[in-house]
């Protein structure tokens, strides 16, 4: 549990999402005798396909609704549609259309779970706001800092690097002293119905249809077909658009050639796909957009750090520093299919 005061007495707003985490962080919060109240954020109707195959499906409210009522504690149901829309599904369609890979994790938790969690937590006078990630919030003398989880494979600090101190200061994250299989125990001793519930897999509005049939879905008419072009400079191909590519991708592009190909580069206003071999997607550094600095100490010219650009990608060594078009990181050694639009992740040590 986070290294803060007691508390007992405390009253602490937990995002339910139906699955094994956020219940057991309802319950060890309930534990250490907290207020606890359940919010459980709807984002599709209840009529809709994708409501189904998503996490935050009629049946996760139910499962949700069905641990606070074992935990005894009240549970609240948000109608978050038109934002979800909006800033999860529009984003992620648009930066499709724009030849970027997004992060539509990141844009939920900042434009939508957090941000209705502390709107709530506002309206009902609470201390804090708590989920079920697997990230510590570690109180220190400079200030608040988002550390990672003691289970280092389900860490998810990479998801939460944009809140600052006025944010970490009310976020409580109970699971991140734990690793999932002692959670899963956790679930069963508490009595929880959520304990033998697997974990939700991939993005939660795709669900099985995959990732090309819902982006043809959305961006169809959006976009225009375009030529696939080789290191050469040849056009070895044509695509439908270039919402169904991402750099760094092999799939889809057999048919072009007897070489193993990979995308190298989207060029979305030209409507062309550069393609090329595996050593072509090597990058020494990257150029940074929209700079997100969650402590006051802002980072100098040449700060040696480590970097995540994916989630799934290890922490690599890297040094900050401003170039005429802007803040970049220049990589200890050449990273692999570096993405447009994906975050990129700063820590010293295990700290964001």
């Amino acid at each position: 549990m986070n290294k803060r005061q007691p508390l007992a007495g405390k009253t602490v707003l937990v995002a339910m999402s139906g699955g094994v985490d956020s219940s057991v962080a309802a319950a060890l919060l309930k534990k250490q005798g907290a207020n606890v109240i359940g919010i459980t954020l709807s984002v599709w109707p209840e009529d809709s396909m994708a409501c189904a195959r998503s996490c935050c499906s009629v049946t996760d409210v139910d499962d949700a609704r069905a641990v606070c009522s074992v935990l005894q504690i009240p549970h609240y149901v948000l109608d978050m549609q038109d934002a979800f829309q909006h800033e999860v599904i529009d984003y992620f369609t648009s930066e499709y259309l724009r030849g970027r890979t997004p992060n539509p994790c990141i844009a939920c938790n900042e434009h939508i779970k957090f941000a209705a969690m502390f709107r709530k937590a506002d309206e009902l006078r609470a201390d804090y706001i708590a989920t079920g990630h697997y990230a510590h919030v570690m109180h220190r003398p400079e200030g608040f800092r988002l550390t990672r989880a003691v289970d280092t494979h389900k860490d998810q600090t990479y998801v939460l690097y944009m809140f600052g101190q006025k944010e970490l200061q009310r976020i409580l994250f109970p699971c991140a002293d734990y690793e999932k299989p002692q959670i899963r125990a956790l679930a069963k001793e508490f009595g929880l119905p959520t304990f033998q519930k697997p974990d939700s897999q991939d993005l939660c509005f795709i669900g099985q249809q995959g990732y090309a049939a819902f982006l043809r879905e959305n961006c169809a008419g959006l976009t225009r077909p375009g030529e696939i072009i080789n290191e050469a400079g040849k056009v070895i191909g044509h695509h439908e658009g270039v919402y169904l590519f991402t750099v760094g991708q092999h799939k889809g592009l057999g048919a072009f050639s007897e070489e193993k190909l990979y995308v190298t580069a989207i060029d979305a206003e030209h409507a062309i796909v550069h393609v090329g071999k595996s050593d072509a997607l090597f990058s020494t550094g990257a150029l940074l957009e929209n700079l997100s600095e969650t402590f006051d100490n802002a980072l100098c010219d040449g700060t040696s750090i480590e970097v995540k650009i994916r989630y799934s990608a290890p922490a690599v060594p890297a040094l900050f520093t401003h170039t005429k078009e802007g803040p970049a990181v220049v990589f200890n050694r050449p990273q692999r299919a570096v993405t447009p639009g994906q975050a990129a992740v700063f820590y010293q040590n295990d700290t964001v």
